[in-house]
C-alpha cells in the first residue's frame, strides 16, 4: 500500500526519504516486499503517515494488517 499512497500523492522514493529521515533503501524495501512494514517501529510508521497525510491503517495491506493485530496482541 505505502507505494501506491506514494505514487497517488506524486511523490517519489527519494522525496519521501529525504522528507522522513528514513533511508531509501528501507522504503524501496517495504515497496518490494524484502521488508516487511508491519514489522517497522512505530517512529517510522509515523513518520510515513505524516509525509503521506494518510493514516497509519492505510500503509499495510490486509495481510500486514492482521499480522500487525497478532502482533500487538503479543
Amino acid at each position: 500500500m505505502l507505494k501506491e499512497i506514494r505514487n497517488r500523492k506524486g511523490i517519489s522514493q527519494k522525496e519521501l526519504s529525504e522528507a522522513t529521515k528514513i533511508k531509501l533503501r528501507t522504503i524501496q524495501s517495504y515497496e518490494q516486499k524484502t521488508k516487511n512494514i508491519d514489522n517497522a517501529k512505530f517512529e517510522t510508521l509515523i513518520k510515513l503517515s505524516i509525509a503521506l497525510d494518510c493514516r497509519i491503517s492505510e500503509l499495510f495491506n490486509d495481510e500486514e494488517l492482521k499480522n500487525l493485530s497478532k502482533r500487538a496482541r503479543l
